[in-house]
């Protein structure tokens, strides 16, 4: 049988179908292609890293935290005393932000999201340096380390826990009535004091609101207040008369002759004790020589004993005397 040499309609459809699904591929690929700049130019860029701190080759790379291109390579150096140029990264940049990566910026390894993938994002430079080229090296910036921020949130959540310990052993403490603040809790006489404690504070506070106590006059009563007042008032004025200079309070306070008078008057105090000490003088002697002492006390008994005896027998005295005035 002979084949037919005319296109079916079904034939027609099936055609056009795939011809569809080819167009639909071809823009789908451009579109990948443009949002992933896979059709545009690239220069190479290169970082030398201590790390790589969880960077793939494939990887990411940013400029000012829009997508710029992707990590070429990651490549381990020979071993020397630099440790902070262990790996050399190789990345492809778009050339159209050329201007924009200059010799000031930065490349910092950061993580899309808290646990997300690790990626380059390079800060944009400023016009006082020139855009780097091809093959040029731009410098890295430190960058956070989250196993370390994670240790420490480790430590931080390992303190939570002993404190959340110690909290529970304190509450139980407190729910058993232990202690201080246990006994305030739980035991009801203590609660029964600071009630009756209180209803006498407040018994005391309406004595002293009572207009007709001593301490609400002393709290309301401008009288005090007055008095008080003028108590100060007397007291500054005598402080001022005892700072005037013309006042014998302020003569005493400042000037210094009756300072300079005792201490003359003292001196010769001393010396005049100092002459009685050595028996210099006739109170010298009559504190110092005994036997001075012996004979005023054996003329004084003499005299007692005449003054006796002319009050016994006066006429033994005055008779020669009586004759005397007589005979003239």
């Amino acid at each position: 049988m002979k084949r037919s040499s005319f296109i079916t309609w079904d034939q027609l459809k099936v055609g056009a179908v795939i011809a569809a699904s080819l167009v639909v591929l071809t823009v789908a690929v451009y579109k990948l292609g443009q949002a992933a700049n896979l059709f545009s130019k690239r220069y190479e860029l290169v970082a030398y890293l201590p790390n790589a701190n969880g960077l793939r080759a494939g990887g990411i790379v940013y400029v000012a935290g829009q997508f710029a291109g992707t990590i070429k390579s990651i490549e381990f150096l020979p071993v020397d005393n630099d440790t902070t140029r262990n790996l050399r990264v190789r990345m492809a940049v778009d050339e159209g932000l050329q201007s924009q990566v200059r010799g000031d910026s930065k490349a910092k390894i950061r993580t899309l999201g808290l646990l997300g993938d690790k990626v380059v994002d390079i800060s944009i430079g400023t016009p006082r340096y020139g855009a780097l080229k091809s093959g040029d090296t731009i410098s890295v910036a430190p960058s956070l380390d989250y196993e370390a921020v994670l240790a420490q949130a480790a430590g931080a959540v390992a303190d939570m826990v002993d404190l959340t310990r110690d909290l529970r052993t304190l509450t139980n403490g407190i729910v058993e009535g232990k202690g201080t603040i246990g006994q305030l809790v739980t035991n009801r006489a203590l609660y029964d004091q600071f009630v009756g404690t209180m209803g006498r504070a407040n018994s005391m506070l309406a004595k002293f609101e009572n207009p007709n106590g001593s301490f609400s006059k002393m709290l309301n009563d401008p009288a005090l207040y007055d008095r008080f007042v003028s108590v100060v008032t007397s007291a500054d004025s005598l402080v001022i008369a005892l700072n005037d200079k013309n006042g014998t309070i302020g003569k005493l306070m400042r000037d210094d002759t009756l300072y300079t008078h005792i201490v003359s008057m003292a001196m010769a105090g001393d010396s005049l004790m100092k002459s009685l000490s050595n028996g210099q003088g006739l109170a010298g002697r009559l504190l110092n020589d005994p036997t001075l002492y012996d004979k005023l006390n054996k003329l004084t008994t003499d005299l007692n004993a005449i003054l006796e005896d002319v009050r016994k027998d006066p006429r033994k005295y005055t008779k020669g005397v009586i004759c005397v005035f007589r005979c003239k």
